[in-house]
C-alpha cells in the first residue's frame, strides 16, 4: 500500500512538473521611438492601442515584452488617462516598468517570440519602416510556420520594406491600416512630413488593402498576418492574434468607445435599426461614448464625398445623441445639412429649438432668414 501511495505521489509530481514546464506563448509588442514632447515636437505611438492590446494579451495568459528601435523610455502622443484601458494599464507596475525600459530591437532574438504586434501612432511612419533590426525580426518570424505578424493603425508601416529575396512579404496578402481617407480627415499636421502614405505604399508593395469607412472597425487575417485599421480595431485585432496562436479569447465587456463604434457600424450597415440604437442608448447610456457618436455624425456629414444616405446616417447620429449631448455647433451643422437635403421643415425645427434654448441665437436667426 505504501509503495502504491509513493507511486501515485510521484505521478502527481511528474504531472505537475509537466504542466509547469509547458511553455507560455510570448508576444513582442513594438512601439515607435520617434515621439517627443507628448507628440508636439515629433509624433509618437498611440497609448490607447498599446494599452488595449496589452490587456487582451495578458488576460489571455500570454507573456508580453515591449520593444522600440532605440530601447529605453518612449513618448506617446497625448492621450486620455481616464479611459478605462489606459487607467488599468497605468496602474500595472510591471507594464509601466516595461514601457519605461523598452527593449531595443537590436537586442532581441526572434526565436523568443510567437507573435509580433506593432502598435500604431504616426511616429511609426518615421522610424519603424527603416529599422534594420526590426526588419530582420519580421523576416525571421515570417519564415517560421508557427509565428504571427500583426499590427494596428500605422503599425503595418513596419512591414512595407521587408522582402524575402526579390519579393515583398506582404505581396498578395489582405491587409488593412489607417486609410488615406482617415489621413485626410485626421492627419493634417504630420502627413506632409510622412515618407509615404501608408495605404498607398501597402498597395504598391502588392498588398490587397481593404479599409472600412473612416474610424470604423476593420480587422483582416491573411496567412500569418493580422492587421487592424485604426484605434477602434485594436482589441479585436489583439483577440485575432490570440486566436491565431490557437487560444480562445476570454470573454470581456466592450469599452464605451469601442461599443459606440460597433453600434455606429451596425446602424450604417443595416443590422441595427435607428429605433434599436435609440432604445439601447436610453437603457444603457453610460455604456457608450456619446460625444464620440455625435462627433462621428459630424464628420460623416462634413465629408465632401458623402452621398444622401451618408448624410442621413450622420444626421441620425446627431439626433440620437442630442438628448444626452446637445451641442449648438453640431445642431447648426445638422440644420444646414437638412437644408442641403431640401428638408427645410426639419432645419427650421432645429434652429427654432436653438433660439428657444438661447444657444447660437444670432447664427440660428441668420440661417432662418435664409430659409424663409
Amino acid at each position: 500500500l505504501k509503495m502504491k501511495q509513493t507511486i501515485v505521489t510521484l505521478l502527481i509530481i511528474i504531472s505537475s512538473l509537466s504542466i509547469a514546464q509547458e511553455p507560455t506563448k510570448k508576444v513582442l509588442m513594438v512601439v515607435s521611438s520617434y515621439g517627443k514632447d507628448d507628440g508636439q515636437t515629433r509624433p509618437g505611438y498611440e497609448f490607447d492601442e498599446l494599452a488595449q492590446a496589452y490587456l487582451v494579451f495578458k488576460s489571455n495568459g500570454l507573456m508580453v515584452e515591449i520593444a522600440s528601435p532605440k530601447g529605453g523610455d518612449v513618448e506617446a502622443d497625448q492621450y486620455n488617462k481616464e479611459k478605462p484601458y489606459n487607467a488599468i494599464f497605468l496602474q500595472d507596475d510591471a507594464a509601466m516598468t516595461a514601457l519605461s525600459n523598452t527593449l531595443s530591437t537590436a537586442s532581441l532574438r526572434s526565436e523568443d517570440y510567437n507573435a509580433l504586434y506593432v502598435v500604431g501612432g504616426k511616429g511609426a511612419m518615421f522610424d519603424l519602416p527603416f529599422d534594420p533590426s526590426l526588419q530582420d525580426i519580421i523576416l525571421e518570424l515570417y519564415k517560421r510556420d508557427d509565428a504571427i505578424l500583426s499590427a494596428v493603425c500605422h503599425g503595418p508601416a513596419a512591414f512595407v520594406n521587408v522582402k524575402e529575396g526579390d519579393r515583398y512579404i506582404i505581396e498578395n496578402e489582405k491587409l488593412t491600416s489607417f486609410s488615406n481617407e482617415e489621413e485626410s480627415l485626421f492627419g493634417k499636421k504630420w502627413v506632409p512630413e510622412f515618407p509615404f502614405m501608408l495605404e498607398t505604399k501597402l498597395k504598391e508593395r502588392g498588398a490587397i488593402h481593404e479599409p472600412a469607412p473612416f474610424m470604423l472597425s476593420q480587422v483582416h487575417v491573411s496567412g500569418k498576418f493580422v492587421t487592424g485599421q485604426n484605434p477602434f480595431s485594436t482589441a479585436r485585432s489583439a483577440e485575432a492574434v490570440v486566436e491565431a496562436l490557437g487560444l480562445t479569447p476570454v470573454a470581456r465587456a466592450m469599452y464605451p468607445d469601442e461599443k459606440s463604434i460597433y453600434a455606429i457600424q451596425n446602424l450604417f450597415n443595416g443590422t441595427y435599426s435607428q429605433k434599436e440604437f435609440q432604445k439601447a442608448l436610453k437603457a444603457n447610456v453610460d455604456e457608450y461614448d456619446v460625444p464620440l457618436i455625435a462627433i462621428y455624425g459630424y464628420y460623416t456629414i462634413n465629408d465632401e464625398a458623402s452621398d444622401e444616405k451618408e448624410l442621413l446616417d450622420g444626421l441620425s447620429l446627431i439626433e440620437l445623441t442630442s438628448p444626452y449631448f446637445f451641442n449648438e455647433n453640431l445642431q447648426l451643422v445638422a440644420a444646414k445639412t437638412y437644408h442641403k437635403l431640401d428638408q427645410d421643415k426639419k432645419a427650421k425645427e432645429i434652429l427654432n429649438e436653438l433660439i428657444k434654448k438661447e444657444l447660437a441665437v444670432e447664427k440660428a436667426q441668420a440661417l432662418l432668414l435664409e430659409l424663409n
